[in-house]
């Protein structure tokens, strides 16, 4: 078992016990231009959706420099493993807000991995 296998075994393991009450499921999606019609001269645009599930978690104070993370950021971690896709820069994700409990769509500003490329760093902004 190399080292991904091992972190990724026991961040799930914790996802499902420890830490199960602060991870929320969500949904990525981004849009690509789809069939170009030479006739119209357009191109339909389509959809495609992934989902995941991770912590959510508020950036500390002394991080928030109003220019690269802002107020209101948030930090979501996942497991690569767990991601059906993986999420990029302008993707939406869709998932609960950490304050209402309500579902929220949030733009991918940052993404991130660990050494070990088991985990996903996501930075989020309300969309």
């Amino acid at each position: 078992m190399g080292i991904r296998d091992k972190v990724q075994s026991k961040v799930a393991k914790a996802f499902n016990s420890k830490l199960s009450d602060a991870v929320f499921p969500f949904t990525g999606s981004y849009v690509t231009e789809g069939d170009y019609d030479p006739v119209t001269e357009q191109s339909n645009q389509v959809t495609h959706n992934y989902t995941g599930r991770g912590v959510l978690g508020q950036y500390d104070v002394k991080r928030i420099d109003g220019v690269n993370i802002l107020s209101g950021d948030i930090k979501l971690t996942a497991l690569q493993n767990e991601v059906s896709e993986p999420p990029k820069v302008d993707h939406i994700i869709t998932t609960t807000d950490l304050v209402t409990h309500t579902s929220q769509s949030y733009k991918v500003i940052n993404v991130g991995s660990d050494p070990a490329e088991a985990t996903y760093s996501v930075q989020l902004r309300r969309a």
